[in-house]
């Protein structure tokens, strides 16, 4: 019956059969043994703060691989999942789940995922690598500090000594809520993005206020909700890309993480291809290239203008009315406060898609965040070059054409292992400032800096390169990008601490 069921899958959906072999193959080669229970866990012991999509992550890979593991979650059970655990049930993932595996293990039975699979998908994993019991939930961590033997402690003693640190903290925290004059006035309904669960648009005249990442959640709303109209308040330029799995991949493989000489071939080809005649909703050419900022990765947003569901707007808002917004709508290319068109923007629901607060990473110690190398000015972005103990997975993201939820979080998690375990692997912190200084220098047209945005493929080859440069790194590629063959480094690191403490002996 299993295998007849498995022809009739396959016959059905062809591309998402061969997508789950591809899913199963990863899983069998690349995921961890997790622990059986009540395993005996080796030093280095690493405290992890946040149990959303990262934390969990990071652990089940520590844990994976033998070394043990702490997570501090400052909100409840009903926390575990992250930004994914608050957002509305109509949200969903705007990528193609390929480019979202935070696990070898996790498997996708769509290409775009909805938030209960995301979440599902995250539970799942923090059940199988056995991370109850490991987790420490409703604890804030306010202070993390090391002891006089160097040893890393998370608010108190009571909670613990620690090798490493991985804050997996996010960049999305609670509701940004804009506040806009004349807010009282308005008769019809103002909610946040993330605040729709349970509330109709059907037949209704909808305001979307902001053009990034929560546009795109209220948008999801709105195409479930069938509104009667949506007019999408934009205030700066902002790129709009297809949700398609091979031209995001493209992208993402500037491996300069920045405009260059040849980006105005993929910005022609989005406007000719892909916005075809809305081309004027897009950045003008000369202006904001595609390697500057996070693109909303949407394709319902031109399908709803096209269909006269939808206006696209950029301009100023102004304050509310009794029934909608004052609104400067202003041409292609004219700057924020620029000359418009005056008008009065209808609605009976405003939704504020002005995305999150983002957390804090102020419970570091001071000299994580010495000028100039503050965060996202770090070493590979997430170590500071004071403290390469500590690996802030996903915290200092700003922009980038990629997602913070794919592969790279294990290779930043082996990568603080491999750094604990060996000391010849580890970067000194005068090193450490000369590859952020180098990737400064490289990247100096960059608008936004060097780390302000960046996209996979740049991320790729800062991995490569930092390992490529260190012969005594050689040894964990492996381990570091796949997270396999960790025994052999293992025990060349022993040998070599052998000779060290024999010729220290000698030299006494």
């Amino acid at each position: 019956m299993a295998l007849l069921d498995s022809i009739e899958h396959f016959l059905a959906t062809p591309i998402l059969f061969v997508y789950q072999i591809l899913q199963w193959a990863i899983d069998k080669l690349l995921s961890p043994a997790p622990p059986p229970p009540n395993a005996h866990l080796s030093r280095p012991k690493i405290a992890i703060i946040g149990a959303g999509l990262t934390g969990v992550s990071a652990a089940s890979h520590c844990v994976g691989h033998g070394f043990d593991c702490r997570i501090f979650e400052s909100g409840s059970r009903k926390a575990l999942g992250g930004i994914w655990s608050k957002v509305n049930n109509t949200s969903g993932l705007q990528i193609h789940s390929i480019m979202y595996r935070f696990h070898p293990s996790i498997k996708w039975n769509k290409g775009y995922p909805n938030r209960q699979q995301i979440v599902s998908q995250v539970t799942e994993l923090w059940e199988r690598y056995g991370l109850e019991s490991k987790t420490k939930f409703d604890t804030k961590v306010d202070k993390v500090y090391k002891d006089s033997d160097g040893r890393w402690i998370i608010n108190d003693p009571a909670n613990g000594y620690f090798d490493g640190v991985i804050a997996a903290i996010g960049t999305c925290g609670d509701p940004k809520m804009a506040h806009i004059h004349g807010e009282s006035n308005f008769k019809g309904e103002i909610y946040h993005s993330s605040q729709l669960d349970g509330k109709s648009a059907k037949g209704k005249k909808v305001v979307i206020i902001g053009g990034g990442a929560s546009a795109v959640e209220a948008l999801e709303f709105v195409a479930h909700e069938d509104a009667a109209h949506t007019d999408v308040l934009a205030r700066s330029e902002k790129w709009i890309i297809p949700r398609n799995p091979l031209v995001d991949a493209l992208l993402s493989l500037n491996i300069f993480g920045m405009e260059t000489l040849t980006s105005w071939i993929p910005e022609t080809l989005l406007r000719k291809l892909f916005y075809r005649d809305l081309a004027s909703i897009s950045p003008p050419p000369g202006t904001k290239g595609i390697f500057t900022d996070t693109p909303m990765v949407n394709s319902d947003v031109l399908d709803l203008v096209r269909a006269g569901k939808a206006t696209w707007l950029r301009g100023d808002i102004h304050s509310f009315t009794e029934t909608g917004l004052k609104f400067t709508q202003r041409s292609q290319g004219v700057p924020k406060g620029g000359p418009g068109r005056d008008m009065v923007v209808d609605a009976d629901i405003v939704i504020l898609a002005t995305g999150y607060q983002r957390p804090s990473l102020n419970f570091l110690p001071d000299d994580c965040f010495e000028d100039p190398y503050q965060p996202p000015n770090w070493y590979l972005q997430v170590f500071p070059p004071a403290h390469v103990d500590v690996c802030c997975n996903n915290c200092t993201y700003v922009n980038a054409i990629g997602t913070v939820g794919n592969y790279h979080i294990g290779i930043y998690t082996r990568l603080l292992l491999a750094y604990l375990v060996d000391p010849l692997a580890r970067p000194r912190e005068p090193l450490m400032k000369k590859w952020i200084d180098m990737t400064r220098w490289i990247k100096t047209k960059a608008p936004g800096g060097a780390f302000d945005f960046f996209t996979y493929g740049e991320l790729l080859y800062w991995f490569a390169f930092t390992v490529a440069i260190n012969p005594f790194r050689w040894k964990w590629a492996l381990f570091v990008f796949f997270g396999i063959g960790d025994a052999l480094p293992k025990h060349i690191v022993r040998r070599e601490d052998q000779i060290r403490n024999g010729l220290g002996s000698k030299a006494h």
